[in-house]
């Protein structure tokens, strides 16, 4: 409350004209020396330039009146004051935002550890408790640790030929394998082996991270509103809605765990960067954090490059209609393109961000700017004709560049990724077992209405439409009003109403859109729109300059708007805080008490059999997500692995599934032993799966692909003159028995050795 008061006494302070004056007076040397910055920045518009010239020129006298006055006009105790409290204030701020993080993290560490019983559990159990698949590359951080040196382990997992069998593959480049190898790394060199276990290590690592994604979310919305409460209620609107933010839950080891904390922090040096309001130290420091954190996002994520062009997209449309200077448009590339060669080099020349879209759009920002130095110059309508000019020659080079890389490059994925977007939107259809199993998945599906209804029972998503909306119209008025000539205020005031001309702003605005039209087409992309969701809604509804902007529209003339604003800025959030606190506490604790134990017998049976039993040299064939489970527990070769992103693989993949189609033993024969597998697994979950989405299951999906269905009046039926395999083979008769023999089962699992020597058995 003292804040807000000394907020509104200043307000009011500034109603007096001859008080308003003095401050202008005061504050004329400040804005002087920022035009003089804006015009040796080599700004484009030579009105504005003539423009700030003049007022340069007009404010000289005012500058030496300004030095003969009196110190006693701006004492010395009062500037001393004011830094004193705004040294207080950061450093609360900065409190709050790593409490809010180690909080997180530490319950995150509890809830794991009650809901999986990992510290009551041996290794083999807790290494299952590695779900999705994600246990493959917890193999890789433990062959890591076994090698005698780092450089050895390392040397060995790029030229890996014991975990996809009849192939010899670089896992570091395959599988983005860069966050086992400093995990790995550190433990060694911390000598963190004489008092924590490496599986303690490396869950701790991934939730010091998502600590780490907490506390740039606190920070991003303390920078833009100017108060630590918004990041405090970003930060528990997070925490609330887990389900839809992150997959550290279930899932840990997996590559966006790692990577999207490292996006977090860049997307909030970004922020930092974009602001007008900063110093030259606090720009530097954001542009090298904005750097390094860019750089090692492309290199711990095969997807990042991706992520990274939908940035991009964002970044270029503030460029295009002049909403940030172009000296920090030029430093944005910079990073952008040196951390894509360094990713390159790291990643073994990978060919795909060569051909990456967001090279693409690069090349073409690049030379478009190069060739329309003028394109920010001139009246409304010849503008908009070179913002149009300008967005062909961009895309067109940028597509250009793009089909000229892939001729010189082969990229097989790239392809696929287009037939997989055409059945995706309607554009085309298809038999392919590959693509229908993609669009099946479910992080590659329409986002259920339960989605968005848990966001608007969190309360988050009615604020949310509230503040896009008015930071949406507000920036579509700043930009009509850049487009006619009028420049951008570098330092605005709180009366002005108008927060859409903040460039982090803006950038925020444009980056909710983009991610949210792709979350509205894919799930998985919520658990990359819905954490920023929570930091733009805590950013609005604590920021005085949105209420301001509401009441300069409605045109507030009964209360004052200033004081208003101020007023809500700080109620709204309080009594949002308050309910959820009395609402969400609660089940947020529950959840610590009241877990049921995670353990799957049938799972651990199985791998203690191919512990024992197996030969070492054995090479297993299964669905992908088991195979994982296998490589890391007993270190067998197999014959997938579940990277949804290798089209090889994939294909691979489909070639184990044939022993859930109706096929022939002979044939399934020959697909298994040209994979050279020794065991195949056949789960039950799979061959009698029951599913109300009748098209995804797999089985339905093989028989589309092999041609084995039949449509009567809209219904689809399967037929095919062999049984289907999975259910034929456990009637133990000819053929099945001449080439298969079962070795193990049990309620989950029919494991079955493929005979080496044909018996022919009638």
């Amino acid at each position: 409350m003292t804040e807000l008061r000394c907020r509104i006494s200043e307000t009011l302070e500034g109603d007096n004209e001859e008080e308003e004056e003095e401050e202008t007076q005061q504050s004329e040397p400040e804005l002087d020396t920022k035009g003089v910055e804006k015009l040796s920045s080599g700004a484009t518009d030579e009105n504005l330039q003539q423009k700030d010239g003049s007022e340069v020129k007009g404010d000289e006298p005012e500058q030496e009146e300004e030095s003969i006055k009196p110190a006693v006009r701006t004492p010395r105790s009062s500037s001393t004051s004011g830094f004193l409290q705004r040294l207080v204030r950061v450093f609360f701020g900065c409190l709050a935002a790593v409490a809010c993080g180690m909080l997180y993290a530490v319950y995150l560490s509890t809830y794991h550890d009650r809901k999986f019983w990992f510290s009551t559990k041996q290794e083999l159990e807790r290494e299952i408790t590695f779900q999705e698949g994600s246990g493959l590359y917890y193999y890789y951080y433990k062959h890591m640790l076994a090698a005698p040196s780092f450089e050895r382990g390392f040397y060995e997992l790029t030229i890996d030929n014991k975990t996809v069998s009849g192939q010899t593959i670089n896992a570091v480049e395959r599988l983005s394998l860069y966050p086992e190898l400093i995990a790995s790394f550190v433990y060694r060199m911390t000598g963190s082996q004489d008092f924590v276990e490496p599986v303690y290590f490396y869950v701790g690592a991934v939730f010091g991270l998502q600590a780490v994604y907490v506390t740039a979310l606190f920070l991003c919305s303390w920078v833009m509103s100017g108060t630590w409460v918004a990041g405090m209620l970003a930060v528990a609107w997070y925490v609330i809605n887990r389900s839809d933010t992150t997959k550290v839950d279930h899932a840990l080891p997996l590559r966006d765990n790692w990577a999207l904390p490292y996006f977090s922090c860049q997307v909030a040096a970004l922020t930092g960067f974009l602001s007008n309001n900063i110093s030259s130290a606090t720009e530097m420091f954001c542009y090298l954090t904005m750097s390094a954190t860019t750089f090692t996002f492309l290199l711990v994520w095969e997807h990042s490059h991706y992520i990274l062009f939908i940035q991009g997209l964002c970044l270029f449309l503030l460029d295009s209609f002049d909403l940030v200077p172009p000296r920090k448009m030029a430093d944005i590339h910079k990073v952008y393109l040196s951390s894509l060669f360094l990713a390159y080099l790291f990643q073994f020349q990978n060919a795909t961000l060569l051909s990456s879209p967001l090279l693409s759009l690069l090349i073409g920002s690049v030379l478009a700017r190069y060739f329309q130095q003028k394109m920010k110059m001139g009246p409304l309508v010849a503008r908009v004709m070179k913002l149009f000019l300008h967005f062909h020659l961009v895309f067109t080079t940028g597509i250009t560049f793009s089909y000229l890389v892939k001729k010189l490059i082969p990229v097989s994925e790239s392809d696929f990724i287009l037939k997989f977007l055409e059945v995706k939107f309607g554009l085309n259809t298809t038999t392919d077992f590959v693509t229908n199993f993609l669009l099946c998945q479910e992080s590659l599906q329409t986002p259920g209405q339960d989605f968005f209804l848990r966001l608007t029972q969190a309360s988050v998503l009615p604020f949310y439409l509230l503040v896009l909306s008015v930071c949406l119209l507000s920036t579509f008025q700043t930009i009509y009003r850049r487009l006619s000539g009028q420049p951008m205020k570098t330092d605005h005031r709180l009366e002005d109403g108008r927060i859409g001309e903040q460039p982090e702003v803006i950038y925020h605005v444009f980056h909710t859109l983009f991610f949210g039209g792709l979350a509205l087409l894919f799930e998985g992309m919520k658990y990359l729109w819905t954490p920023y969701v929570c930091m733009f809604t805590a950013f609005g509804v604590c920021c005085p300059g949105l209420w301001m902007t509401v009441f300069k529209w409605v045109k507030l003339k009964s209360i004052h708007p200033v004081v208003l604003s101020l007023i809500l800025s700080t109620a709204v959030p309080t009594i949002i805080g308050f309910s959820l606190w009395r609402e969400y506490c609660p089940r947020v604790l529950a959840e610590l008490s009241d877990l049921p134990e995670f353990y799957d017998p049938d799972t651990m049976e199985l791998i203690s059999w191919i512990r024992s039993q197996a030969p070492v040299a054995a090479v297993f064939a299964g669905s992908p997500h088991l195979l994982a489970t296998i490589k890391l527990c007993s270190g067998a070769a197999v014959t997938s692995l579940p990277l949804y992103s290798d089209v090889n693989l994939l294909k691979r993949t489909e070639d184990t599934y044939q022993v859930y189609a109706m096929r022939s033993a002979e044939d399934v024969y020959k697909l298994l032993t040209s994979q050279k597998t020794n065991y195949v697994i056949i789960e039950e979950s799979i061959c009698n799966e029951l599913s109300f989405n009748k098209g995804c299951r797999i089985k339905d999906l093989l028989d589309i692909s092999n041609g084995h269905v039949v449509y009567d009046k809209g219904e689809i039926y399967s037929f095919s003159k062999h049984g289907r395999f999975c259910h034929e083979i456990k009637m133990n008769y000819s053929p099945y028995t001449n080439y298969f023999t079962r070795v193990f089962w049990n309620r989950s699992y029919h494991v079955y050795k493929v005979n080496s020597v044909i018996s022919f058995q009638y």
